[in-house]
């Protein structure tokens, strides 16, 4: 066998073997391996008549398969056994041969595994790929990191097998190195603090408003027809509509309150204060989803804490529109904060992102896509050095108008006692951005009496120092 097919695939879990059937749907010749050689097998027998693929059974007779230079796609589980695949690939391939991971890899991982592919003459490739099984099947959205002309080598291929917009495929080269799956990271993030929102939401329309499943169900698909348009708000409608066939009540009602997690969100969160970037939406979703682990302490907690006596709103229309208007008020500042860390990242990494670029990418393919991600990528157009999306006149208006809102279900919630971490601490964010002047000049102060870390003056240049256990006097220590 010789170099017939233009791209390879090994690891044909579904992701995998979606993504493998997309590239042949598109006419490009593919050849694919899995390390259990059945597999190739199976695939070949279900898929074979969608496009020209090649089956192998041995890394080496995959590598043999593919044009010069190689391109191949690491279809695994994040972590080692990426580096196995890399390991075993290495010998078997030639200099400027492409290693392209496009699974969930932790960036710094792909920043070490491009330094070690480049002293072995390989290039390496780190890409996000987001949108699920129907995603990687019929278009998701692509954020390549790495060597822009490895990028160069398999640019047609990934626009022709991403989502589209308005005739704009969903993908662009994000930057060198760990920088897609950076991007990719930062986006599983926003999702987290998104569907944080949305049950928090749920949460004060079943125990607030007393609606019920169904009901609320209904309300979310009207909210899809608004500025709340996205993915997660459809699928939100679809999954409180369905019925479950056991019980014949409402499916959800019947799934266990306890949200599992593969670890993206929280290596945004421990990324972001490594940075010193306030990301309080999407490190709060990531606490709620330990809190939601906890499932065996809560249930006794209940029993035993005390808490206020809760009663159904009086004015369910009112509240229902607070609620959507908070909602949408919290989810810009989820991405604003989303959006300043990877700017933060840029600066630190001289990856020199283009983020309205990532806005424009995000719009289909993805989970997080939305409608307003066309607001985030117009802001960027006219101000592509913007500090914070709150400071856009459309985003800035947005939430002055829902505030009122914001903080009338933040108090309704308290008193009710309905824990709202994300809406709550994004109203916190917003207070603590908009103020001149906050209280950390006392943080700063205490840290000076029993550590002497000195302290700024406002009226004047320098650092200085207090001699608090000893005569008081201020001095300069600069």
């Amino acid at each position: 066998m010789t170099g017939q097919s233009r791209i390879g695939v090994t690891g044909l879990a579904v992701m995998g073997a979606n993504l493998a059937r997309n590239i042949a749907r598109h006419g490009v010749p593919v050849a694919v391996h899995n390390r259990t050689g059945a597999r190739t097998t199976e695939f070949i027998e279900a898929y074979g008549d969608e496009g020209e693929f090649t089956g192998t059974q041995s890394l080496q007779e995959f590598v043999d398969a593919l044009e010069r230079p190689r391109r191949i796609i690491v279809m695994v589980k994040a972590g080692k056994p990426v580096d196995g695949v890399i390991t075993e690939l290495t010998p078997l391939l030639d200099e400027g041969d492409i290693i392209i991971d496009a699974g969930n890899s932790h960036f710094p991982d792909t920043v070490r595994r491009t330094a070690e592919c480049a002293a072995n003459g390989i290039r390496f490739m780190g890409v996000g790929v987001s949108g699920g099984e129907e995603g990687a099947l019929l278009g998701p959205s692509i954020m390549p990191g790495g060597d822009p002309e490895a990028y160069a080598e398999v640019k047609d291929v990934f626009e022709a097998i991403a989502a589209q917009v308005d005739g704009t495929p969903c993908v662009v080269h994000v930057g060198p190195g760990g920088a897609g799956h950076y991007v990719k990271m930062v986006h599983n993030g926003i999702e987290y603090a998104d569907m944080q929102l949305i049950v928090e939401a749920y949460d004060l329309l079943t125990h607030v408003a007393g609606l019920d499943a169904p009901a609320i169900g209904k309300i979310f698909e009207e909210w899809n027809s608004g500025d709340l348009e996205s993915f997660l708000i459809e699928i939100t409608g679809k999954v409180l509509a369905k019925v479950d066939e056991k019980t014949g009540g409402p499916l959800v009602d019947v799934i266990v309150d306890r949200a599992g997690q593969k670890g993206t969100g929280t290596w945004t969160a421990i990324d972001a204060l490594g940075l010193g970037i306030p990301l309080t939406g999407i490190t709060e979703a990531v606490f709620a989803r330990g809190l939601s682990a906890l499932r065996d302490e809560r249930k006794k907690a209940s029993t035993t804490l005390a808490g206020p006596n809760p009663s159904a709103a009086e004015d369910r229309t009112d509240l229902v529109d607070d609620i959507r208007q908070a909602l949408y008020a919290s989810k810009v500042v989820a991405y604003a904060q989303g959006f300043a860390q990877m700017r933060a990242a840029s600066l630190q990494n001289d990856w020199n992102l283009d983020l309205g670029a990532m806005a424009t990418i995000w719009r289909g393919g993805c989970i997080i896509r939305a409608q307003f991600l066309n607001r985030i990528r117009d802001a960027y157009a006219e101000h592509p050095d913007l500090d914070n999306l709150l400071m856009v006149p459309y985003f800035t208006e947005a939430v002055a108008n829902a505030q009122d809102a914001w903080r009338r279900v933040v108090v309704t919630a308290t008193e009710q006692g309905v824990a709202i971490p994300a809406f709550s601490s994004s109203l916190s964010y917003y207070d603590g951005y908009r103020r001149e002047r906050g209280p950390a000049n006392l943080i700063q102060g205490l840290r000076d009496f029993f550590g002497a870390h000195t302290y700024e003056r406002i009226d004047a240049e320098g650092s200085f120092h207090t001699r608090w256990a000893q005569d008081g006097t201020e001095v300069r220590t600069d």
